[in-house]
């Protein structure tokens, strides 16, 4: 026998074929239970490890778990993904990581694919959507920890940052310096996030004694360009706005360029507020004033909840919001 063993070897050894080997680890047709047996005996006694898969049939489980994640959609996501890594391997599995592109029809090939490769657990950044991807893997019974985008479901776990408060702070902050005119660069319509964040910019003109303007409320799709054409059409009113909270750090990209085309001084001529903080926001100049999101710990927290779910199927569902953090840097105006 070869020193490292083949599906041939499990086959021969068992008396099956290949093709039943193979139907046995990758569950892709049903196999007699007698079969079955055979099959894993063989895979343990040969030492079959050619795939992650044939090692869960013995043991019991993957040590693998899943994530479905939009990495072009904010680089909030890598930072998210390197907590969630350092979290799962802390705890002994591996992570398999599968680009959803933030679309519901790449998203359910994606769920499905991971699905596939037998994941003990899925943590899962939905898209703006129906649901369904969510509510298949509810009904399947596979442990799933949303995270950033939360519902208002009570059947799964979720782990995210608090929106509506904190973005209100960010406005209220800009009306105390007396901004009569705030403009708001919402994120994708559709997603959670994005109408919380629209939500408390809403609540944080009512404290700070401003009226609600549709006029001032611009989708920037949660892109670079989606920031910078938001940018253009509020700097294009008769009435500009003198500041602009920008509901995530992907589009104040575009924010910051529309601003500079157009020969603007950030802090001076025009206030800005964002929210994310990714690791940039202080090198820009002037430093952005911004909420930080905490992404260690809903990284972290993640990861906890979904090795709960797994070692605990019938344990209370938790939805675990963490509160960010003011970052107050000179971007608002202060200090310039």
């Amino acid at each position: 026998m070869p020193s490292r063993p083949t599906q041939k070897d499990v086959a021969d050894l068992a008396g099956v074929s290949i093709t039943t080997v193979s139907h046995v680890v990758n569950g892709t047709r049903a196999v007699a239970p007698e079969t079955k047996a055979a099959v894993l005996r063989a895979i343990e006694e040969t030492g079959y490890t050619g795939d992650a898969v044939a090692r869960s049939l013995v043991t019991g489980g993957t040590r693998q778990i899943g994530v479905a994640i939009s990495l072009l959609a904010n680089p909030y996501f890598a930072a998210l993904m390197q907590a969630i890594e350092r979290e799962a391997a802390a705890a002994g599995y591996t992570v398999l990581l599968a680009d959803t592109h933030d679309t519901v029809k790449t998203e359910q090939e994606t769920v499905r694919t991971l699905r596939s490769r037998r994941v003990e657990g899925m943590l899962l950044t939905p898209a703006a959507g129906d649901g369904r991807v969510i509510s298949e893997l509810v009904s399947l019974g596979l442990p799933t920890v949303l995270i950033d985008r939360l519902t208002m479901r009570a059947d799964v776990d979720q782990v995210g940052s608090e929106n509506i408060q904190s973005t209100s702070a960010l406005t209220e902050h800009l009306a105390s310096l007396g901004h009569r005119r705030i403009g708001f660069v919402g994120g994708m319509p559709g997603l959670a996030t994005s109408e919380e964040r629209t939500l408390g910019y809403r609540l944080g003109l009512g404290r700070g004694g401003l009226s609600w303007n549709p006029e001032l409320v611009v989708p920037g799709h949660s892109s670079r360009e989606g920031g910078a054409a938001a940018t253009a059409k509020l700097l294009a009113l008769p009435d500009r706005p003198t500041a602009l909270v920008v509901a995530n750090d992907s589009m104040m990209v575009g924010v910051l360029h529309e601003i500079r085309r157009r020969g603007l001084v950030v802090g001076r001529d025009l206030a800005l507020a964002g929210f994310d903080d990714v690791e940039w926001s202080d090198l820009v100049e002037p430093p952005l004033t911004t909420m930080a999101q905490p992404i260690e710990e809903i990284g972290r927290r993640a990861v906890r909840l979904l090795l709960a779910r797994i070692a605990e199927p019938e344990r209370p569902f938790e939805t675990v919001r963490l509160p960010p953090r003011l970052m107050h840097r000179a971007s608002c105006g202060c200090g310039l």
